[in-house]
């Protein structure tokens, strides 16, 4: 007969009682996005505009931060560090005129989106970088050297 291990929601068999108070990444992204957002909320109505796709990664030095937003000029977008929080944002408004032989036509159109991150306290806010290349911001969130993994090494018994 077997036993079964239970395997906490955020899917780490390692010990709760961990001495660092840096969260893991997998609860941060759980955090993230597993927030229940009414759908009234993540959309714009007047053009269909969902918000952003966003991919998280995680390297030995840092966070990074991959969002989809094409047709966009990178002066389109805001980018606002406010103590821990991240917010990623734009605004746009279009007015388009046509004029014919017997009428005009005026369309305005409005669109905007804003994304907001809570940082992990590993997260070096002095270090931030960003970057939009090719419909695709990218935000580099260095870790602290306190937070960064070291590489395993061996230890020789004397």
């Amino acid at each position: 007969m077997s036993t079964l291990v239970t395997v906490p929601k955020n899917g780490s068999l390692a010990s709760t009682n961990s001495n660092t108070n840096f969260p893991s990444l997998s609860n941060w992204i759980e955090d993230l996005f597993n927030r229940d957002l009414p759908s009234v909320f993540t959309s714009n109505f007047n053009t269909g505009m969902s918000l952003p796709k966003v991919n998280i990664k995680e390297t030995t030095d840092a966070f990074v931060v991959e969002m989809a937003i094409p047709g966009l000029k990178k002066s389109d977008l805001q980018i606002d560090l406010d103590n821990d929080t991240l917010s990623i944002s734009t605004e746009m408004k279009e007015e388009k005129e046509e004029k014919e032989a017997n009428y005009t036509r005026r369309e305005f159109g409005y669109s905007s989106f804003k994304r907001t991150f809570t940082l992990p306290e590993s997260v070096d806010d002095n270090k931030i970088d960003a970057s939009y290349q090719d419909g695709i911001l990218n935000i580099l969130l260095p870790k602290k050297e306190e937070a960064k993994k070291k590489p395993i090494r061996s230890i020789k018994i004397s």
